[in-house]
């Protein structure tokens, strides 16, 4: 089963994130079978891209979306 979720990279406390197609087996740093855009907490704002289109293809081939990309994905308030 494949999941939607965050792959940390860059260095301590220089930490960035990919939002990736995964299966869920798979290490968090493993090889996805897709990217989907990136997380960057570090600017102010914090810079997030995400490929909306591939994220609704791969919703409708049933993978899951996680807890901390869907925190991205709903407007803060």
């Amino acid at each position: 089963m494949l999941k939607i979720r965050l792959a940390q990279y860059g260095s301590k406390n220089r930490r960035t994130f990919r939002i990736v197609a995964i299966d869920e087996r798979k290490r968090r740093n493993g090889t996805p079978v897709e990217i989907l855009g990136f997380y960057n907490p570090l600017v102010t704002p914090a810079q997030i891209s995400i490929d909306h289109d591939r994220l609704a293809y791969w919703q409708k081939q049933g993978a899951i979306v996680t807890s901390g990309v869907m925190k991205l994905l709903t407007p803060s308030k």
